[in-house]
């Protein structure tokens, strides 16, 4: 059963003004009137649960901090500006002579090292002079008067001098006959069949010795170098 709900009291309503005739004067309010429309209406109680928003026109606002002044720039006077002038054209005095300097340093250099190179060269061309002697005394024998002997150890001797002179240097001459190929140091040409498996990879020939100056490579040699097949077949018996 539903129930009726209660009937809400209502505000007493003021009770009308009373009439006057035409050319009455309105009638002065009491002092009880004056203090009644005086005092403000208290307002109505709200509920403990209603939170109340703050005014936003309440909060203080804190004013914003005034920019950072810049620092005055002193401006120099007289005698800061000549030092200042004069430190500058100091500094590039400096930097001229420098580079002046390193551009003289550089030629030197240059002119030094080819003057080594050419003192170098001229030591070893002095040293196979003999050798070149030598070959030259041997190329004008008369062969109706000279052996193909005689020849022939004229041209070993002249040979081992000259190969003696240029040891001299730091030339060294590479005859790799029996041992392992190197392909950092030979050529291999060729191959040729290796009479045993343990003689596999090692330099049956030489044909060309290779040469090399203070441990630079001047020429590999050029060999031929033995390869293993595998044992030959065994003959068939008839």
């Amino acid at each position: 059963m539903r129930k009726r709900p209660h009937p809400q009291p209502h505000a007493a309503k003021p009770a009308p003004a009373p009439l006057r005739e035409p050319g009455q004067a309105e009638p002065e309010p009491s002092p009880d009137a004056v203090d009644a429309r005086a005092a403000p209406e208290s307002p109505a109680a709200e509920p403990c649960s209603a939170q109340i928003a703050p005014c936003p026109e309440a909060e203080a606002t804190e004013p914003a901090a005034p920019p950072p002044v810049a620092a005055a720039v002193a401006e120099p006077d007289g005698q800061d500006l000549a030092r200042l002038e004069r430190e500058l054209a100091d500094g590039r005095d400096r930097l001229l002579r420098t580079a002046a300097d390193f551009d003289n340093f550089r030629k030197r250099a240059a002119k030094d090292k080819a003057e080594t190179w050419g003192r170098a060269q001229a030591d070893v061309a002095q040293r196979i002079l003999e050798s070149i002697d030598d070959l030259g005394r041997v190329a004008h024998l008369d062969p109706a008067q000279t052996s193909a002997q005689s020849l022939h150890e004229g041209v070993g001797l002249v040979e081992r001098k000259l190969l003696k002179a240029l040891e001299a240097v730091g030339l060294e001459r590479l005859d790799p006959s029996g041992s392992a190929f190197d392909p950092n140091l030979h050529e291999a040409v060729m191959t040729a069949p290796a009479p045993s498996e343990d003689m596999d990879g090692k330099v049956s020939m030489v044909f060309q010795p290779g040469y090399r100056l203070a441990g630079l490579l001047l020429r590999p040699a050029r060999v031929a170098v033995y390869a293993w097949a595998g044992p030959p077949p065994a003959e068939q018996v008839n």
